[in-house]
């Protein structure tokens, strides 16, 4: 039996290159020809329909886009509605968000070639191999944690200006030899143009928004920044701190209990320096984490450490736990670094866990390992202590100084979250 919803008319998505309508096949102008409303994503993209073939209405999308698309979809049920969205409307693109409201059993989506596939071809390079990055509508600094010696990267522009934030944030990262490709209106036959350079050099004024940026990542050879690997630890120099820095070996540790998965939200509770969020998100761009400082100054350079690593979408809440806590999503993980005595905190935690979460939490003091001990025989989980000592000059000889050890409790909530 059909559903109410799988009785209103489908919404279809069109997607469209820089070739207009000459580029579209039949099946895509007559969605358009059939259309009682377009919608898209403004009117230069509308003009290119020519007004012989397609007489539906024109409905540009406002700005900011994501919050209008239910209102708009209404205003207009009943008719037959296409939507005209540039590429492959899956990729990046408005069938997101149409997915989100309407189901995808409302939606009829005919793709077109990418912008992404475009410059692979364009460029000879694996599209399998080549990582793509977006920058609609997100902080360039995002990029910062994709950069890697010898990586492809596709990044998609926000602008004309895109292009030259890109090469100035490669240079601050030590990246300036990379090869930049700006490559601006892809398929269209008559206004494609192809720009070659390196960050280090790069000079070329803002031109189309319509553009792709691909970088061949170099770092340069004088760079004293410390290596940045793709797991977790990152050397405690990539931190701004003042000493409250979950040290490299246990944080590789720690995060190793936490168990990331891609799209799993992390609170993590005293931040300090911000390490354990920051290197949760980037083990996949789809990792959340809302980091909770109490300390103004720590909060600020937290901030600024998320920025530095490429994940600036970091949350950090300024505020004592558990207070602030109750506002929050609920989070698949819960890592504990520093308050553990603050009273009704690891109550609060395990309570907002949600079922089959793990909770990781680390102390040095034995009032705190008293604690965890004791929430150890109640709860059942690990509880391990980390060493770590480190060969340090002892007059002519070498020694080892051993750091203080770390008393770290980990467990999985019992239950079975529902689907």
């Amino acid at each position: 039996m059909s559903s109410p919803e799988n009785l209103a008319p489908p919404v279809t998505v069109v997607g469209m290159g820089a070739d207009g309508w000459p580029g579209l096949p039949e099946q895509s102008r007559d969605a358009l020809r059939a259309a009682e409303v377009v919608i898209g994503g403004g009117a230069r993209q509308l003009g290119l329909l020519p007004d012989t073939e397609v007489r539906a209405a024109r409905v540009p999308w406002p700005s900011p886009l994501r919050p209008a698309v239910p209102g708009i979809l209404a205003a207009h049920e009943g008719r037959r509605i296409a939507v005209l969205a540039s590429g492959d409307p899956m990729f990046h693109g408005i069938g997101r968000a149409l997915t989100e409201v309407l189901g995808p059993g409302r939606l009829r989506v005919l793709p077109h070639p990418s912008s992404v596939s475009y410059a692979c071809a364009r460029l000879g390079w694996p599209l399998e191999d080549t990582e793509t990055v977006s920058l609609v509508g997100r902080d360039p600094a995002t990029l910062s944690a994709a950069l890697y010696e010898g990586r492809r990267l596709l990044v998609l522009s926000a602008g004309a200006d895109t292009p030259g934030r890109v090469a100035a944030l490669l240079r601050a990262r030590g990246f300036g030899p990379s090869g930049l490709h700006l490559l601006e209106r892809l398929g269209d036959p008559d206004q494609e143009r192809q720009v070659h350079g390196t960050a280090d050099a790069w000079t070329v004024p803002p031109g189309d928004p319509l553009n792709i940026l691909a970088v061949e990542c170099r770092r340069a050879a004088e760079d004293a920044g410390p290596r940045l690997g793709a797991v977790p630890g990152l050397p405690d120099a990539a931190y701004e701190n003042d000493g409250q820095l979950t040290k490299r070996h246990v944080r590789a540790a720690t995060l190793a209990a936490l168990a990331p998965a891609p799209g799993e939200l992390l609170w993590d509770i005293g931040g300090g320096s911000g390490s354990v969020g920051i290197e949760w998100m980037r083990t996949h761009r789809s990792c959340r984490a809302i980091t909770v400082e109490r300390d103004e100054a720590r909060a600020a350079r937290i901030a600024r450490n998320a920025e530095a690593l490429g994940v600036p979408a970091l949350k950090v809440v300024q505020g004592a736990a558990p207070r602030v806590l109750s506002p929050l999503p609920v989070p698949q993980a819960v890592f504990i670094g520093g308050g553990l005595t603050a009273p009704g905190l690891l109550e609060a935690c395990w309570e907002a866990l949600a079922a089959g979460g793990r909770l990781v939490a680390n102390t040095v003091t034995l009032e705190s390992e008293a604690l965890l001990a004791d929430w150890y025989r109640r709860h059942g989980g690990e509880l391990v202590r980390l060493a770590v000592a480190h060969a340090v000059p002892v007059g002519g000889f070498t020694g080892w100084r051993q750091a203080m050890p770390v008393t770290q409790w980990s467990v999985t909530k019992p239950g079975t979250e529902e689907p």
